[in-house]
């Protein structure tokens, strides 16, 4: 039963990708809904992130200390700079994991 859930739930989001990318298809978006959708990326990352860099114990936490405050700050400066997201993501992960070794050495 539930190998079947995964496949059926597979093959709905299969399906969904498919009908916008198949050229064949006459399926067609308006200019307004892919503005809409262009908002959609930005939106989940947020949803995302926002939870683990601001409450990584289930609680609000500003503190300077926190590693993932600091990552992610490192990471938003580095693609300001480099404009590169491969190095900006491999740089802020190595800067994270020196912050948290450091930190969590340093209490």
């Amino acid at each position: 039963m539930m190998f079947l859930l995964i496949v059926g739930m597979g093959l709905v989001v299969f399906l969904n990708r498919y009908a916008f990318l198949e050229p064949r298809l006459p399926l067609r978006l308006s200019s307004n809904a892919r503005q809409f959708l262009g908002f959609a990326v930005p939106g989940m990352l947020t949803a995302i992130c926002g939870p683990i860099i601001f409450m990584p114990e289930h609680q609000l936490d500003l503190n300077p200390a926190n590693p993932y405050l600091l990552g992610s700050l490192v990471a938003v400066v580095l693609v300001l700079l480099t404009r590169n997201t491969l190095i900006s993501m491999l740089l802020s992960m190595v800067f994270f994991f020196v912050f948290r070794w450091w930190l969590n050495g340093a209490a």
